[in-house]
Order: C-alpha cells, then structure tokens, then sequence
C-alpha cells in the first residue's frame, strides 16, 4: 500500500452521474444557464400523499433505529407488491430494505465475491456496476451489447462469456442507459442458459419496471423461471416510480443466506435506512398507484418528444427507447468534426463537453456507460426544456464543420 487509500482504489472512479451534477451545479453557480439533460430522477415532487406520510411518521415519534432489515410494515408491504405486480412469492425474512437499490447491490457484491470472482455486466450498463465489482476484488466481465441487437444480452454471448469463475450475472432491464427492456422470449433464452450453470447467480435490477412504453412489458426473470429463485436477487426500490429519490430508499429479495448476509453488513456500516422513509414508503406501496400510472405516460409524451427533436439533427440516431427515461442516442456521425475554433472532435467524450460549452446543454458520454459514440440524455424534465435543450444541441451541431 502507498499511502493511507488502499491499492485496490486505484482506477476507481467517481459516478459519472455524480460528477456530471457537480459539473452544472458548478456551472450554474458561476450564472451560466444550463439545460440539464443528465439527471436520474424525476422532476416532479414526491406524491402529497407519501409526503403526508413523512409528516405524519415525524409526528408520532417514527424517529429512532428500526430493524436493520427494514420495518416489518415495510417488508410485508414489499412481499404483498412483489406477489400483486411481479407475481413473485417471498416470505418477509427473505426481504431486506437499504439506504436505496445501490447500497443493497453494494452490500450484496461484498458479501458474496471472492477475489477473482467474475461478473458478467451487459454493455451499455449502469455506470456503478463494474466499480462496485472491482472494489469488492472482483473482476468485471463487460459483453458488449451493440444498437443492431437491440442493446440486449443474448444467450450465446451470455454461454460463451460464462466460466469457472463466474459468480454473478446483473441483468437491468429497463435499462440505465438505453431504456432497453426484455422481451419474455428473450428473458426464457438466456434462463436455458442460466439453467445450465448452477453456480452463477443472477441479479436484477428493476427499478425502472414501472417505465414501459407502447407495446413494451417488464417481465420479472424469477416469475418466469421460479426454480431460479434459488440464486437469484431481485433490486427494486422507491426512487425512481415514486419519485421519491432523496428518501433513499430500496430493497433486495432473495435467498435467506444471502438477505443475512447483506443485513449483516447494514448492521456494520449504516444500521438502519431511517424511520421516517420507511414509514412514508410503506404507505407508498400500500397506497393507491395512479401517481406511477400518471407518470408512465408522462414520460412516454417527453420520450416521444425527445426522440422527434433529436433525430433533427445532422450526424444524431435516436432510437426510441422502450422503457426508463433516457434516450441514448449515436452521435458517432458528429466525431472527426471540426469546432469554430478549428478543434477536431474525437469521441463521445469530446461531444459532451462540446454541448456543454457551446451549447449550455448537460449530457453524460456513453463511454462511462461501457458504449462509446453515444451519449446519455433523461427526459425526466420539463417539455419545454427539452424543446430548447434539443434546439440548442441543433444549433451547435450546425456550427460544426
């Protein structure tokens, strides 16, 4: 070790996402006006009545440690959503609730990888996943998944990616960054490969399940193949269907060994996630869901919308996304072009901070997302400001030579 941080820190980066926030927030400090196209949570506030809840939660004393799994309201209110909407049965000792999905993936890599140990994450992926990995002395195994099959795993990359030292498969769908979404004929294809391979376990992500457009449906991978239950943990959470982002709140179901495992390292690191989310997400999942049924379809206008304007303009592809709320369009058209100041542009990278200084517009490059010659941008925002965002992306395309 050199130094105080440890060897295995080294290459490790900050969240993109993260860092791209840092960037406007530093910008917008300095009075530039920026359209941010980066962000990862709903624009609107949390429903009334969730928020109510919080308020009530406070003022009947909801504000001490709970359980290090989570309440049991709030468990049994995941077992019940997770056999109403998934058709998945669990029992509440087989839930655990963290400071959201992320921490409950961390803590599930942490306990369960050996150092070597493999896991195979689809390209384009969630920024963190392979960090997350190799901080855990894994090794991250990236299966690159290209536009032309839909930006989806199939079975025989997965097979052939598959060795000895696979611990984990992570399967995100819909996806962060693509808005992919897996059919049920694709999920069964890659579950005869899973069958095959009984010691590689499957996580999946599923935090954007509510976020499906057209004829797109979430299909939860367990309900379709129970007999992988076994191995398998399934991510959720609150963040992103009910806007409820800074509650930090998410949760793991799965296998009782491994939700021991995950509340064991609660109980060393955080404790508890707090009382006062708890109490306000159980009267989430409880509740009515209109407010998620609203939002859906008012996403799919601003997808729609976004796709539109994008695909506008000269050297940008647009596919229309099945599910989340980004689109991550090709921008490969607009590399080796040259700035008004007679600047050669050479990757994603390089566009990115193009229209973020030429055009006061925020995006994330699709490199960190494990896809170069793409970029990332959320409609979780206003209509108008992606009418102006996607004009002032035109206009500084146009600039290009």
């Amino acid at each position: 070790m050199t130094g105080i941080v440890a060897e295995r820190f080294q290459g490790i980066k900050p969240s993109p996402s993260m860092a791209a926030k840092a960037r406007v927030e530093a910008l917008r400090a300095r009075g530039f006006t920026i359209v941010d196209f980066t962000l990862g949570e709903p624009d609107f506030a949390t429903p009334a009545h969730i928020i109510d809840a919080g308020i009530e939660a406070l003022k009947l004393g909801q504000t001490k440690y709970t359980s290090s799994m989570g309440t049991p309201a709030l468990r049994k209110a995941i077992v019940d959503k997770l056999k109403r909407e998934n058709d998945l049965t669990y029992d509440i000792d087989q839930i655990v609730v963290g400071c959201g999905a992320k921490q409950v993936i961390f803590n599930a890599l942490c306990a369960s990888i050996e150092v070597g140990d493999e896991v195979i994450i689809p390209a384009p992926y969630w920024v963190s996943y392979p960090d997350m990995v190799s901080i855990n002395g894994g090794v991250p195994v990236i299966v690159p998944c290209s536009a032309q099959q839909g930006f989806k795993l199939r079975p025989d990359q997965l097979e052939a990616s598959i060795t000895p030292l696979t611990r984990w498969v992570i399967l995100n769908t819909p996806n962060n960054p693509t808005g992919a979404v897996y059919s049920q004929s694709e999920l069964n294809a890659l579950i005869q490969v899973l069958r095959k391979h009984k010691r590689v376990w499957i996580m999946t992500d599923e935090i954007y399940e509510h976020f499906v457009y057209g004829s797109a449906q979430h299909q939860a991978i367990v309900s379709l193949a129970p007999d992988l239950a076994e191995r398998s943990l399934v991510i959720n959470g609150l963040s992103k269907a009910f806007a409820m982002t800074g509650w930090r709140v998410g949760y793991g179901a799965g296998p009782v060994k491994l939700i021991k495992a995950i509340n064991l390292l609660i109980t060393q690191s955080t404790t508890c996630p707090n009382a006062m989310s708890q109490y306000a997400a159980t009267r989430a999942l409880n509740g009515s869901q209109q407010c998620i049924k609203e939002a859906s379809q008012l996403f799919e206008e601003r997808r729609d919308l976004m796709v539109t304007q994008l695909n506008l303009i000269p050297g940008v592809q647009c596919p229309p996304p099945d599910g989340a709320f980004y689109v991550f369009p090709s921008v490969e058209g607009l590399v080796e072009k040259k700035t008004q100041e007679g600047l050669m542009i050479k990757d994603d990278l390089d566009i990115m901070n193009y229209l973020l200084e030429a055009a006061g517009v925020a995006t994330i490059d699709g490199t960190s997302y494990g896809a170069p010659n793409h970029v990332r941008l959320s409609f979780a925002t206003t209509s108008d400001l992606i009418v102006d965002g996607c004009n002032r992306i035109r206009h500084a395309v146009l600039a290009l030579t």
